[in-house]
């Protein structure tokens, strides 16, 4: 069990994984004959995806690849296309073309609710909650897709056990709350649906400096306590290395690097690859 601080085994890896430059915004061969053959253990898989808003293009070809049970960052500028390409994927906008597989499947059509119930949570940026609704009811609402009232209140322990401190803001108008719990409302309402999947788009924005390093290590402990899969997105370039596996960086809306979180911990390899 989570402590109530910002803090199953780990997934096994299924092994080394390949480390890719792009070149001219193609993945290289390796890193593709990777993903095609390993549909065993990749879990979620985007191929060649396009999509942007009304006719400005954002995101220019994006092909990648989450294993279960390992934390994937996404990195990149602002614009580059980071939250644009996690919306793509939770069909909030629509992909003009390529395609999103889950567990080795293509899903030709993306909606929120059908991915939900596949296990597919996202958490967008902004510690958005129901500023009107109470913290209990906030967690209602996030539980919207379980079948019974049963699954709603083991949810709800779930949550509970992982962030003790919600039990005494219950009945707390959520738009009242700190910037830390409103993220722990947050993120709780898409972990009481028990998701394999989890997006996150900038978990840490709007948190105070001390409290990053915990929200990440909390994230990163749920993802090892239950083997959820955690693709990331994440301004604190330097906090989320050390969570994640791998990563892809995001340039102009394409993959510039791929590979493993430790290659990118050296300042210098960071400032060539980022900047």
């Amino acid at each position: 069990m989570v402590g109530s601080s910002w803090s199953k085994q780990e997934t096994p890896h299924p092994g080394p994984l390949p480390s890719a430059e792009r070149e001219s915004g193609r993945e290289s061969a390796r890193f593709l004959k990777w993903m095609q053959n390993d549909a065993n253990n990749g879990i979620l898989r985007v191929s060649e995806l396009v999509t942007g808003y009304g006719k400005k293009q954002v995101v220019n070809g994006v092909t990648l690849g989450v294993a279960k049970g390992e934390i994937v960052a996404l990195i990149g500028h602002n614009g580059a296309g980071k939250s644009t390409l996690l919306k793509a994927v939770f069909g909030l906008i629509r992909v003009w073309s390529g395609q999103v597989y889950l567990d080795g499947q293509a899903w030709p059509k993306l909606v929120p609710r059908e991915l939900l119930r596949a296990g597919v949570a996202y958490v967008p940026q902004g510690n958005r909650v129901f500023t009107d609704l109470t913290v209990y009811e906030n967690l209602e609402m996030g539980g919207v897709t379980l079948p019974n009232k049963e699954r709603l209140r083991e949810g709800m322990e779930r949550v509970f056990g992982l962030f003790p401190a919600l039990k005494d803001r219950l009945k707390q108008r959520a738009g009242t709350l700190s910037g830390g719990e409103k993220q722990m409302v947050a993120l709780a309402n898409a972990l009481i649906l028990s998701p394999r999947v989890l997006l996150l788009d900038e978990p840490s924005l709007g948190l105070a400096p001390p409290l990053v390093s915990e929200a990440l290590g909390r994230i990163q402990q749920i993802s090892r306590e239950s083997g959820m899969t955690v693709l990331i997105v994440e301004q604190k370039v330097r906090e989320v290395l050390k969570i994640a596996q791998r990563v892809y960086v995001l340039r102009n809306g394409r993959v510039s690097f791929s590979g493993p979180a430790e290659a990118l911990k050296d300042e210098a390899k960071l400032r060539k690859v980022y900047l």
